[in-house]
């Protein structure tokens, strides 16, 4: 498990959050080689925006991300940065998503602070949301 607290010079935070997306119609293409391949492509997004991904869970429909934030970068604008880097590079490199959707993501999403929970209550409950 990673230290709780994110420290600078003159900072000391921690900031969490859930944040949950859906293809666009809430189609079920998240699955085999689409929902590995999106792994991959958020792990690499978020080393570029240095964000940290601490657990994920990638359903046929959704995606679930607890995610640890620096304090200057916005959930807006974290999501943004996701959807639009997996979108563009998955739409090129399963040709199927496109013809199936006239875009990948909906422009909806949920994003919910997580301050009084632990991290394990977290990972929990997003796994758990596959057995739904």
């Amino acid at each position: 498990m990673t230290k709780r607290w994110k420290s600078s010079e003159s900072t000391v935070t921690s900031l969490y959050y859930h944040l949950l997306w859906c293809p666009k119609y809430q189609r079920e293409v998240l699955v085999d080689d689409v929902a590995v391949r999106l792994k991959e492509l958020l792990d690499e997004k978020a080393k570029t925006i240095d964000l940290e991904i601490v657990s994920y869970e990638i359903m046929p429909d959704c995606v679930h991300l607890l995610v640890r934030a620096r304090p200057e970068d916005s959930p807006h604008f974290l999501i943004q940065q996701l959807k639009s880097y997996t979108s563009h590079a998955m739409r090129i490199e399963f040709p199927s998503l496109k013809s199936r959707l006239p875009t990948l993501w909906t422009r909806n999403y949920y994003c919910c602070t997580v301050g009084r929970f632990s991290d394990d209550d977290i990972n929990r409950f997003i796994e758990s949301q596959r057995n739904i």
